[in-house]
């Protein structure tokens, strides 16, 4: 899932997240397959998280290295 930022100055209602009502400044969550759909809106909506941000972050950590 990625993340935009309801950038706008009152309360709305998107019928796509199930009517849920998104209050200034807040973070929400979006499908993936849907992101662009928001952030080519840059009056209304910013990025927060690019789509597979959370995915490739976790593919990448590092992993502990062991004592010897």
């Amino acid at each position: 899932m990625a993340r935009v930022r309801f950038i706008g100055s009152e309360p709305v209602t998107v019928p796509e997240l199930g009517s849920r009502l998104v209050q200034p400044d807040e973070v929400v969550e979006v499908p993936d397959d849907r992101y662009e759909g928001y952030v080519c809106q840059p009056v209304t909506w910013e990025s927060v998280e690019e789509p597979g941000t959370r995915a490739a972050a976790k593919k990448t950590a590092a992993k502990p290295q062991k004592e010897g």
